[in-house]
């Protein structure tokens, strides 16, 4: 593992994964070069110290930033990375952002990369039991909590099921809902069925709910 600005990574194998679409029955496998991903998803303190903001609607510094948008998430990693002296990944222009896949910096996770890094090498809907794993609204007293108080799947990430649902990169089906972009992982206030590693969600770039963050990964180690 390493750490950089306070966020520890781990780095994950390449593999493949297959996606699917209850909605529209559409299944797709993708293959994934390594990367890293963070061990948890970003927290309030990490959030304020890159960006001087402290949007989320529970208050604590170790708990998971929330109402922040996939806009927010983008400019938040671009920040990230030039604290850290790496390449930032995304060119903003407005609402458009396009991707550099040759940065060295902070990024979010593909849609791929998080389901496969959720999954971690099993199989079935979820990593382990759902109550040991993840903050759901069967345990949770509908708050969030402190990300790493449940328990890790097989690669060491934390949290990749319940608390906050997270941002990842992917547009979730451009030819009917545009911009919208992919959540992925369930929240604090969801049934146990939304806590799923194949469950997908959708939310317009801009918007701001008080269950959704993000967790941030690198496509190389190397700085």
């Amino acid at each position: 593992m390493a750490m950089t600005a306070h966020i520890e990574l781990v780095p994950v194998p390449s593999g493949h994964v297959t996606l699917s679409d209850r909605r529209s029955q559409r299944s797709w496998t993708i293959e994934l070069a390594p990367f890293a991903l963070a061990r948890l998803p970003v927290t309030q303190e990490q959030y304020a110290r890159v960006t001087g903001e402290r949007p989320s609607a529970a208050r604590g510094d170790r708990l998971p930033v929330e109402t922040v948008s996939w806009q927010d998430a983008v400019l938040f990693c671009n920040a990230l990375s030039r604290e850290e002296g790496l390449t930032p990944v995304y060119g903003v222009d407005g609402e458009a952002v396009v991707r550099d896949t040759a940065a060295d910096g902070f990024r979010l996770p593909t849609e791929a990369e998080w389901e496969y890094a959720c999954r971690a090498g099993t199989s079935g809907p979820r990593y382990g039991p759902l109550d040991d794993i993840a903050w759901h609204r069967g345990n949770s007293e509908e708050r969030p909590h402190e990300p790493g108080g449940r328990l890790p799947n097989p690669w060491g990430l934390h949290d990749m099921l319940g608390n906050v649902w997270e941002w990842c990169w992917d547009l979730y089906d451009p030819e009917v809902y545009g911009t919208y972009r992919v959540l992925r992982g369930g929240g604090w206030f969801d049934e146990h069925w939304s806590c799923r590693a194949s469950v997908r969600r959708r939310s317009h770039p801009t918007f701001r709910v008080d269950d959704v963050g993000f967790r941030v990964a690198r496509s190389s180690m190397t700085s």
